[in-house]
Parts: C-alpha cells; structure tokens; sequence
C-alpha cells in the first residue's frame, strides 16, 4: 500500500501568488481579450513627428535587461513522487515548470503530495526566468504574444514573476530569425499590466512607491500594487467626449473614450494609484501614463505632450500627471482615457463620478 504521508511544501506561499485557481482543469490558450491594441490607423497625409516631453528616467526593464531564447525542451513524461519530494524539487528534476505541474495535476494551495503519487508532467518548451527579467521581454525573445503565455501558466495579480521560475512558452518550437520574432510580437497596454514587471527573488518584497518625481526607482525593481480601493473615479480632463467606448460605425472598437481639449490641459489621475507606467512605447497613444489601482483596477492616459510622473511613484487622486497634447495617432488635441478591471476595458462613463 502506497504510504501517504503529506510531504511539507516550504514554496507553497511563494507558489499561491503564482497558481491563482490550479484546482481546475487545464484548457486550451483562450484567444487574446480585447486588450488595448486596438487605436485606428494614422490619419491620412504627412504630419510631423510629435515629440512627447518626459522628465528624465531608465528605460522600461523590457529593453534594459534582454532575454535570449534558450528555453529547454521538456518531453511530456509520468513522475513518481518520492519521500522529501517538493514541487520545486520535482520542477527542478525534470525541467518544467512548478505551475504547469500543479496544473496539470489538479493541486491547489497549500500543494500537498504524497510519496507513491503519480504526477504528469506536461512536456513543452520552459523558459527559465533570470533576475530582472520581464514578461515582455521573454515573449519578445520568442516572438509569441506575452497574453498566449500569461494563459498556458496560468498567471494572475500581480503579474511578478520570480527568479528560477520555469514558464512555458506556448507554440511550435521550429527556430525563427530574430527579426522574425520581433516582428511576431506587438506591444500593448495589456502586456505593460501583466507583463511589465521585473522578477524579483523568491524571498524579495517588491518596492513600495515613491512620493516624488525626483526619486526615480531602478527599471529592474517591481513595485507593489496598491491595495487600497479606488472608490469612485473623477473625470481627468473636463472637456468634450468626442470618442465613444465601444464599436463605432467604421466597426473600429475604442476601450475607452476620447476627451478633446486644449493642447496642454492638466491631466488628473482618475483615483489614487501608483504609476506602472510612463512613455511613448505604444506609438498609437503617444505620450503615455498607466495608473495603477486597487481591486485590481487600472487607468490610462494617452495623447499626452508632456509626462510630468515617473514610474513607481505613489499618485493622488485629482493630482496633475500630464499635460493634454495630440501625440501618437489622435485626430486633435484630445485625451485618450481607460479604465480596465483586471485585463478587460471597462466603459469609463459607468464608473466616473457624474459631472
């Protein structure tokens, strides 16, 4: 008879924050949500390259800390767990992934297994993620879409990977050209959300934010999301709504709304938060400030001409983060403006104080 004796799993708290709902079975990569990278074309004609005024700081961690594609390929095989045996012991052994065998296995917090149990290792392709490493930057380095891979591991808030975790890469692993996987991958408001953020060590607490533009934090240094709630979010510009959340009659989807008024009109965070992110990166947004929330909410601000935050730093609600311009693809000088409940766009008109 087997001896089932639980085996204690020192990682269980480490491995909670990685394995939200491991409990239910695994299913196949769900197509991407509409997730932010949907902004209509330039409009027609020559128009000169706006230039977005930002204060001084590091580039986002995805281009300061590069990922080379050197994933090791795990063939799908049956492990026998043996006395002393861990989940991080059993990843280590075979290569995969502590997440994917969790998974694949139906085990939820606190991971109990006992010696004698038989577990599936799901064969496939398993990066193994280096200090300061991005989501970003790893789905970069594969040309695969950083939400295909959010969904094959199963990751949640707050979307911090750790270093020596072992992710599995989604997709076929014949071997492409650099330029064919940069070209494979497109960067949107969704990959900063889930995929922005540096891994830290195992026993590492993120960093708490900043109270001030001046002190800048490290590119590779996660920072803490809020906890707080967010209550109710104020208008961040007072002006005319002149794009509409949703489809509109060209059949282009907008995931937010678009405010117009007057080049350099100060820009209000919608709510207390900490700035995730700041800069020009998603060309069609131009000047660029993400907010992040409590309970999981986000805010964001496109269009702008200057940035007057940095990342990290602690913002209140009403405060001035930018100022109004017509950088990336805007049609004038107007305010592009989401909000977003964990990864999907929420209509701003239902949550914005009435005016």
């Amino acid at each position: 008879m087997t001896n089932r004796i639980p085996l204690a799993l020192p990682l269980a708290i480490a491995l909670a924050g990685c394995i939200p709902s491991v409990d239910r079975p695994t299913r196949p990569t769900p197509p991407r949500p509409d997730t932010g990278g949907n902004y209509p074309p330039p409009r027609p004609g020559p128009r000169p390259q706006e230039q977005v005024d930002q204060l001084p700081a590091p580039p986002p961690a995805w281009e300061q800390r590069g990922v080379a594609d050197d994933a090791r390929q795990i063939a799908e095989q049956t492990y026998v767990v043996r006395s002393g045996d861990s989940l991080r012991a059993i990843a280590e052994r075979t290569g995969a992934g502590s997440e994917a065998i969790a998974r694949a296995n139906g085990l939820s917090a606190p991971f109990v297994i006992y010696a004698g149990q038989r577990l599936r290792i799901p064969g496939g392709r398993y990066h193994l993620v280096r200090s300061g490493q991005t989501g970003i930057a790893i789905a970069r380095a594969y040309g695969v879409e950083w939400s295909h891979i959010v969904a094959a591991n199963d990751l949640s808030e707050p979307y911090i990977l750790r270093t020596g975790q072992r992710i599995l890469i989604p997709g076929d692993a014949r071997p492409r050209s650099a330029a064919e996987r940069a070209a494979a991958f497109r960067l949107d408001i969704d990959d900063i959300i889930t995929g922005g953020e540096p891994a830290i060590a195992e026993n590492q607490a993120p960093a708490k934010p900043v109270a001030t533009p001046r002190r800048v934090l490290p590119a590779t240094a996660a920072v803490a999301p809020p906890t707080s709630s967010p209550g109710r979010f104020m208008w961040p510009v007072d002006g005319r709504i002149v794009g509409r959340f949703g489809a509109g009659a060209s059949g282009q989807r907008n995931n937010g709304i678009k405010i117009a008024v007057p080049t350099e009109t100060p820009v209000r965070a919608a709510a207390d938060g900490t700035v995730a992110y700041v800069g020009d990166g998603i060309v069609a947004l131009g000047g660029l400030v993400i907010i992040r929330h409590g309970e999981n909410w986000t805010s964001v601000y496109g269009h702008a001409s200057k940035l007057l935050v940095q990342r990290g730093q602690a913002v209140k609600k009403g405060q001035t983060i930018a100022l109004s311009g017509d950088t990336g693809f805007a049609d004038q000088p107007e305010l592009h403006f989401e909000l977003r409940k964990g990864r999907s766009p929420v209509d701003p008109a239902t949550q914005l104080t009435r005016k």
